[in-house]
C-alpha cells in the first residue's frame, strides 16, 4: 500500500504542534512546511511557507540549516532574539526526519541559564576585585617590613596597623559571601517560627549603642505597645536590623539622629494582606534616585570610597533583601539627596488567633 502524503503531513502538523516549545519544519526546497503556535510567535505569524531566511535572520543560524539540509548531519547552535527589549537565548536542534524529509528545528530557551552563568562570571570577577586591593597592600607591606623598613620600629607599627585593617576587611567579605551563601541556600524554605519583633529591634539597638555613641548619634524608636508578631528566624532578622540601623549610623552623619519606627498597615499591596512596617530612617546626605532601584545587587554601591573607607563589603542589603524574599516581605528604599534615607522593611503580620 503506498503511503499517503497528506496524512504524512497532517501527522508531522499535529505532533509538531504538540510540542510546547517553539518548532518548526524546513523541506528540501528551503521552505517552512510547518510550525507550532510557540514558533509562529517568535518568527511570525506569516512565516508559513516562506522561505526559511526569512523568518532566520541570524547568519550562523541559516548557514547550519543550508548545512543540514545538504548533510542531513544533526546540529546544534545558540540563537539569539531581541524580545521586548530584552536579550533571550535559544539552542536551537537541527535534525534532519528520514533521508529525505524536512529538517526539524527545535528552540530550547535558556535565557535563565545564560544569565545565571552570566551573574557566575560577575561574581567571581567582583570578588576577586574585591580581593585584590587588601591582598596587593598586604603583599606590598610585607615587602616594605622586610626590606626598607626592617629596623623602622616606628614604621612597623605604622604599617602593622594598616596591615590589621586590611586583613580585617577580607576577613568581613568572607563573613559575608559565607553568609549570603547560607541566606541563598535558606530562601525557599519559609520561617515557621512566632516571634515578637520588638525583642529583635531592642537586640539589634543594644548591640548598636556603642557604635552610635562613637559618631555622636542618637537612636531613637518609636515601636509603640502593641506585640509585633511574625513568623521568622530571628537570627536572621537580628542580621536584617543591624545591618540597615549600622548603616543608618555610619552614612547617616555625625550629631544626627536615627529613628526607628514600627507602622501596621491593614492592607499591603504587595503582599495583599495586613502588614508590619519596620522603617529605619537617618538624616544624612541621601541618595540620589537614580541608585536606588540597584542597591540590593551585590557589591553595588552608591559610593564607592566611602563604602570602602567604612568598612562596607557591598554585600548587606543583598544579603537582606534574600532574608526578606525568605520572610515573603521586601525592603522598600526612598531618598533624595540631602533629605537623608529610609529603609523600610515590610513583612507579613501575624494576627493572634481567636
Amino acid at each position: 500500500m503506498t503511503p499517503d502524503p497528506l496524512a504524512h503531513r497532517s501527522l508531522m502538523h499535529e505532533v509538531i504542534g504538540a510540542i510546547p516549545s517553539p518548532t518548526l519544519a524546513i523541506d528540501r526546497f528551503e521552505r517552512i512546511v510547518a510550525l507550532n503556535a510557540a514558533a509562529k510567535a517568535l518568527l511570525g505569524r506569516n512565516a508559513m511557507g516562506q522561505i526559511f531566511t526569512t523568518a532566520l535572520r541570524h547568519p550562523d543560524l541559516v548557514e547550519a540549516v543550508e548545512r543540514s539540509l545538504r548533510d542531513q548531519t544533526p546540529r546544534s547552535i545558540t540563537y539569539q532574539v531581541t524580545e521586548s527589549g530584552s536579550d533571550v537565548f535559544y539552542d536551537v536542534h537541527l535534525q534532519s526526519i528520514g533521508d529525505t524529509g524536512p529538517l526539524l528545528l527545535s528552540f530550547l530557551n535558556v535565557t535563565d541559564l545564560a544569565q545565571a552563568g552570566q551573574m557566575r562570571r560577575d561574581f567571581v570577577a567582583n570578588v576577586s576585585h574585591e580581593l585584590r586591593t587588601p591582598l596587593a597592600a598586604l603583599m606590598g607591606f610585607i615587602e616594605t617590613l622586610r626590606g626598607p623598613a626592617r629596623e623602622d620600629v616606628a614604621a612597623q607599627g605604622r604599617f602593622l596597623n594598616i596591615m590589621a585593617g586590611e586583613a580585617e576587611r577580607m576577613n568581613r567579605l568572607v563573613g559575608d559571601l559565607l553568609s549570603l551563601s547560607r541566606v541563598e541556600a535558606e530562601e525557599r524554605v519559609r520561617p515557621t517560627t512566632r516571634l515578637d519583633l520588638r525583642d529583635v529591634l531592642q537586640t539589634a539597638l543594644q548591640n548598636l549603642s556603642r557604635l552610635a555613641a562613637d559618631n555622636n548619634v542618637t537612636l531613637q524608636t518609636d515601636l509603640g505597645q502593641a506585640p509585633l508578631q511574625v513568623l521568622g528566624d530571628a537570627d536572621q532578622l537580628l542580621q536584617v536590623f543591624t545591618n540597615l540601623v549600622e548603616n543608618a549610623i555610619k552614612y547617616g552623619g555625625n550629631s544626627q539622629s536615627v529613628e526607628v519606627t514600627a507602622l501596621n498597615c491593614a492592607h499591603d499591596p504587595v503582599l495583599r494582606g495586613p502588614a508590619l512596617q519596620i522603617v529605619v530612617a537617618d538624616h544624612g546626605p541621601g541618595i540620589d534616585p537614580v541608585h536606588l532601584p540597584r542597591l540590593t545587587e551585590r557589591f553595588y554601591r552608591a559610593d564607592s570610597h566611602r563604602s570602602r573607607e567604612l568598612g562596607g563589603t557591598g554585600l548587606g542589603l543583598a544579603i537582606v533583601k534574600h532574608i526578606l524574599n525568605r520572610h515573603r516581605g521586601r525592603l522598600k528604599i526612598t531618598s533624595q539627596p540631602g533629605q537623608g534615607a529610609k529603609f523600610a522593611v515590610i513583612l507579613p503580620l501575624l494576627h493572634d488567633e481567636p
